[in-house]
């Protein structure tokens, strides 16, 4: 059995994740679940909030999938309990995992629209102990503490990425564009205090397919599933924005990670980036640091299956890619990991397969991933 290390799996969080953890006066307006005879909704600020069906479809055929909200019981327990979850992973040689919020967004994204900051800030800060204290307490070898922060303000965002490095922090969840929010886009100096703690620690940073809230056109008439197929669109839009931006330029060690963003694209982006940045550097001012050169030394992309991108693998740089199993949305792979992925490594070299599957994930979360289970015997 292979060990795998999945870097982008989801955490549907349990219902007591805030009403546990916030001072009594939130406890109105801080996230809880209410059910009103036919669901079960998340309730924030006196907003409904339901958990989407694909975000949670671990253990059921394809058949049964949808995109209407679910309750917990209809959920196999791993969605949401660590035990279960890890208990599962481990069943499929999946040996680390990093997991992204679910109800706060993949990047945190809903905390700075609520109306009261003292609200948001606390429920940043009991997402983060809820991922310390319980869900990586329950298998402190296989869940990579990951957080969240406190968008709106990049001190206090800064502030809460130290509170939470010394319990082992390896890597932050932020939205893949921030302007769309409403807040200044990572161009901005504003961002400066974040990428700074992160650069000097080592600590990662996550921007997942989606969490910035952008669609790509298209048509009124198009099948719903086409926004699916598209989602991997805002990740090159903005992995070239970040490509061409300061970040990399006044942090040359900063590690940015896009999750479930895929890496088929990666090739032929980087060439006509690289290729229009030097036609046009005069005009537009341009510097010496070509896109691809950011890239190779910035960034890190995900796949979970692509057998085209493992074909282009060496270009894009071997070093560069994760894979996911993306547990326990749309696209996971699990069950039958072990199969999935023997099938889709069959013509990349073992050293290869495995740096991929499990130790550049290692190197860039500063992590050790216990063998296998049939790998330890």
């Amino acid at each position: 059995m292979r060990t795998l290390f999945s870097a982008d799996d989801h955490i549907v969080e349990p219902a007591d994740v805030w009403s546990k953890r916030v001072p009594r006066k939130f406890l109105e307006d801080a996230p809880h679940v209410v059910d009103d005879g036919e669901m079960e909704f998340w309730v924030v600020e006196g907003t409904k909030m339901p958990t989407i069906g694909l975000n949670a479809v671990a253990g059921k055929s394809e058949e049964e999938w949808s995109f209407d909200p679910v309750r917990f019981s209809d959920m196999i327990p791993g969605c949401y309990d660590p035990k279960a979850r890890a208990e599962d992973l481990r069943a499929e040689g999946i040996m680390a995992s990093l997991n992204f919020p679910t109800l706060p967004r993949f990047g945190g994204a809903l905390f700075p629209e609520l109306k009261d900051r003292q609200l948001a800030d606390v429920c940043v800060q009991a997402w983060n102990d809820f991922m310390f204290d319980e869900w990586c307490a329950v298998a402190p070898e296989m869940f990579v503490p990951m957080a969240i922060v406190q968008l709106w303000d990049a001190d206090l965002a800064a502030k809460e990425i130290e509170r939470n490095l010394g319990r082992g922090l390896r890597a932050i969840s932020i939205p893949e564009e921030t302007s769309l929010l409403g807040l200044p886009s990572y161009y901005n100096s504003f961002w400066d205090p974040v990428w700074d703690i992160c650069q000097q620690s080592g600590t990662a940073v996550c921007m997942h397919i989606g969490s910035s809230g952008w669609r790509p056109y298209t048509p009124p008439e198009a099948n719903p599933s086409l926004n699916v197929a598209l989602g991997f669109v805002p990740t090159i839009t903005h992995a070239l924005g970040m490509m061409y931006s300061p970040v990399p330029r006044k942090f040359p060690d900063i590690k940015i990670v896009y999750s479930e963003g895929g890496i088929n694209w990666v090739p032929g982006a980087l060439e006509r980036a690289d290729r229009m940045y030097k036609r046009h550097k005069y005009w537009s001012g341009t510097d010496d640091v070509l896109p691809s050169d950011v890239c190779r030394k910035n960034m890190w992309f995900c796949l979970i299956e692509e057998p085209y991108g493992l074909r282009v693998r060496h270009d894009i740089g071997i070093d560069r890619i994760l894979w996911e199993c993306d547990y326990p949305h749309s696209s996971c792979v699990w069950p039958n990991t072990q199969k999935i992925v023997d099938e889709l490594f069959a013509d990349v070299p073992a050293d290869e397969a495995e740096m991929i599957t499990v130790r550049n994930a290692e190197r860039l979360f500063n992590w050790s991933c216990q063998p296998a289970p049939s790998a330890a015997s």
